[in-house]
């Protein structure tokens, strides 16, 4: 039986997730493939960009044997693409990368750059231009690094790609970046004009040339005929232009619009605010949306479900188990307070230099306990990335969770008693992919699906108050937990640094 449907394909930081979609949002279709990142050196995060494209072409060949396996013959009629970011990929003039991508915020080795470019060019002019400060986030003074510290490489480089846009160059030959990951190749964008900011372009990346700019769900081009051969989708089939997988998750459970706050709850948390104004804080993170005419506030921890899988690493037991003995603990954890900055801290602390720390240990306390603090503590840390973005103006009137982390009740119900926040579930949360396929649907229909349709809403999450009081005091206890232990937090970091032997690479 012929079935027309969209393919949608996220290249993540721990894995990669493709999905066939029919017409009325029904999965035809689902595989993953699992990777893992390289850590040459602490606070260094990258990975082979030439490993998305093969994941691209493995992930479209299997979805289509399963779906005829299954009985049914995908016709494809569009093909939706993201990614995490934002990355740098740096290729040479054949499209060949010159070294490693180098990942989003958990890479933190720009603090020299991030330093000379905020004294050549001012904080106040940076925040005026690309909305933000720079941070471990912001791809330009990756850029910089790499003509700083391997001048040979960025010799040779000619284009700047993220996983998304790296998909569409080899599907349809289009080198084109959309404005949402643009605008987080800080200082490098100008938000307001949605435009790249040339003179900044030419003194930091120079001789590279600059990416057209398209939005999200636009169309890049169609599959060319070498891309069909190798991935089997038909030549000729559109490719939209794609974005960051956050964004993109974002629009999968309908959370992308004026009000809205999306959880991600993945190998790091991301939270994603959007409204109409353009919102600056020195501690969070202004884009351009997804769409024209919106704006976003976001931020993300460094950590959650990465931390929540060391544990399981460290322990040896499975996350069944740990979950059960961690909902025995109950809240506070039998006394434990716990930092969640095993990889330093993007938002609100902005700090690469924190570490996690657990506070409170006794002999009698479990690996449950500790699974309960690290909940805990990522939930604590939504609630500190959620009161700095209302300080800042933001107007959050929903909040939609997604993510691999949301398929279980225990951390959903933490995070809303630890923040007081009512969170949405969608039915389907297998994540950016199907928000790609999304995009992909609406780019070819004269009739546009809405994902209200696709994605209703399956489970409310609601705080309860009797444990208000409880976590306000925790919260508090949390917050000066970091204050006073920073420095001493801080000359260890500097002391892995120098011994980076000691680090797992």
């Amino acid at each position: 039986m012929a079935v027309t449907c969209t393919l949608g394909v996220d290249i993540g930081t721990s894995s990669s997730k493709g999905v066939l979609v029919d017409g009325s949002g029904h999965i035809l279709a689902s595989a993953t493939v699992a990777h893992d990142v390289s850590r040459p050196k602490p606070g260094f995060v990258e990975m082979d960009g030439r490993v998305w494209w093969d994941e691209f072409v493995g992930l479209a060949r299997e979805l289509q044997l399963t779906a005829r396996a299954d009985g049914v013959e995908p016709e494809i009629t569009a093909v939706g693409v993201s990614g995490m970011g934002p990355c740098v990929l740096l290729a040479d003039a054949h499209d060949e990368p010159v070294r490693p991508a180098i990942l989003y915020g958990v890479d933190m080795r720009t603090g020299e750059q991030i330093a000379r470019m905020n004294a050549e060019l001012g904080i106040d002019e940076i925040t005026r231009v690309g909305g933000s400060m720079l941070t471990s986030q912001a791809a330009g003074p990756k850029i910089r690094w790499i003509a700083d510290e391997e001048p040979a490489a960025y010799a040779r480089a000619r284009r700047l790609f993220m996983p998304a846009s790296w998909l569409v160059r080899r599907l349809t030959g289009a080198y084109v970046l959309d404005h949402q990951s643009a605008s987080q190749v800080s200082p490098l964008y100008d938000v307001e004009a949605a435009a790249w900011h040339d003179s900044w372009w030419q003194r930091f990346a120079p001789g590279i040339e600059a990416p057209a700019l398209a939005w999200a769900g636009d169309i890049a081009g169609a599959v060319t005929d070498a891309a069909a051969a190798v991935t089997g989708i038909p030549a000729g089939t559109p490719v939209i232009v794609g974005t960051v997988d956050a964004w993109t998750e974002a629009v999968s459970a309908g959370a992308h619009r004026d009000g809205d706050l999306m959880l991600m709850y993945g190998t790091t948390m991301f939270l994603i605010a959007t409204g109409t104004r353009t919102l600056r804080t020195p501690s969070m993170w202004t884009t351009a949306g997804a769409f024209p005419g919106t704006r976003n506030l976001a931020g993300g921890l460094a950590t959650s479900g990465a931390l929540t899988a060391w544990l399981r690493d460290l322990t040896g037991a499975d996350y069944p188990t740990l979950l059960a003995e961690a909902e025995a603990s109950g809240p506070g954890a039998h006394g434990l307070a716990m930092l969640p900055y095993f990889a330093g801290e993007r938002t609100p602390i902005l700090d690469p230099d924190a570490r996690g720390v657990v506070a409170g240990l006794t002999l009698d306390h479990t690996r449950g306990d500790l699974y309960r603090a690290a909940l805990e503590a990522t939930a604590l840390g939504v609630r500190h990335n959620v009161e700095t973005m209302r300080a800042a103006g933001a107007d959050i009137r929903r909040i939609v969770a997604v993510g691999g982390g949301t398929q279980g009740s225990l951390w959903l119900q933490v995070v809303s008693d630890a923040t007081g926040l009512v969170q949405e579930v969608p039915r389907t949360t297998i994540g950016a992919s199907y928000g790609a396929a999304f995009l992909a649907a609406c780019a070819v229909s004269a009739d546009p699906p809405r994902i209200g349709d696709w994605n209703p809403v399956d489970t409310v999450v609601r705080p309860d108050p009797e444990l208000t009081s409880f976590y306000d005091e925790l919260f508090a206890r949390y917050v000066r937990l970091y204050d006073t232990t920073k420095h001493l937090v801080h000359e260890l970091a500097a002391d892995q640094r120098r011994a980076p032997q000691a680090v797992s690479a």
